[in-house]
């Protein structure tokens, strides 16, 4: 059964208003500046700040993502959808989550599909060690930035990952988590594969998904036969708006 509760996490967004503002002034350290310098040149940056759990995050995004959506519905038609390019409420649901969880020595944590890593940042800065991927070297970029500028590069690991082709990670892992990731039912196998490859046999899998989201529920039946699943409806105040998102648990069988 899904249940409901509440959650509070206050979100800075860089829309509305804050676009007639000057670009928010962040330090930026210099181990990442000639990253900066080289997405600047193709994009307009700024960082959007998060706050989990009494924590402050910034993080780098486009500061005008409208050439990149216009046009594209994310629920209408999801697989032409750039989901990098902003972070989701269901990935604030998740970075919450991983805020919650307590720090154990030699977990090891798999965010897939991370696109800001909001999720994966925030667990890293709590002390988890995590390795973070999404299938294009520029989104990882942009997470190479926040993690420096977050203070956590020595727990947050980065590589490029491809869910048809999937690489060798460096072993199997004890947590993996993901949000908003079932944009095309044609990656929901190659997901499951990427499940199998990568979980260790006691591992656990955390999804996070806006409960609008259509693809969720065809997915789960694909997993019933492998995986115990739970779920919970988290209710998400921001900007006035309540938002709900169905964080599942996958556990192996």
């Amino acid at each position: 059964m899904m249940k409901s509760h509440a959650m509070k996490i206050r979100i800075s967004r860089g829309t509305g208003e804050a676009k007639k503002n000057a670009p928010r002034k962040v330090a930026i350290p210099d181990s990442v500046q000639d990253i900066v310098k080289r997405l600047s040149k193709k994009y307009e940056l700024d960082f959007e700040a998060v706050t989990v759990r009494g924590r402050e995050f910034y993080f780098l995004h486009l500061a005008d993502i409208e050439p990149l959506v216009a046009g594209k519905d994310i629920f209408a038609n999801a697989s032409e959808f750039p989901f990098w390019v902003k972070i989701w409420e269901a990935s604030m649901v998740m970075a919450n989550l991983m805020a919650a969880m307590p720090v154990k020595q030699d977990r090891r944590i798999l965010e897939l599909g991370s696109g800001l890593a909001a999720a994966g940042i925030v667990g890293a800065a709590f002390g988890h060690d995590v390795t973070i991927t999404d299938y294009e070297q520029e989104i990882m970029d942009f997470v190479h930035v926040s993690a420096a500028v977050n203070g956590c590069e020595a727990q947050a690991h980065t590589a490029t990952l491809d869910w048809l082709n999937p690489s060798d990670l460096g072993g199997k892992f004890d947590v993996i988590i993901g949000s908003e990731v079932l944009f095309h039912e044609r990656f929901f196998q190659p997901l499951l594969d990427c499940f199998e490859k990568y979980l260790k046999p006691d591992g656990v899998i955390y999804m996070a998904h806006d409960r609008r989201r259509k693809s969720l529920a065809p997915f789960l039946r694909m997993c019933e036969d492998r995986y115990q699943i739970a779920a919970q409806q988290q209710v998400m105040k921001s900007k006035g708006e309540t938002l709900k998102v169905v964080l599942t648990r996958l556990l192996p069988k």
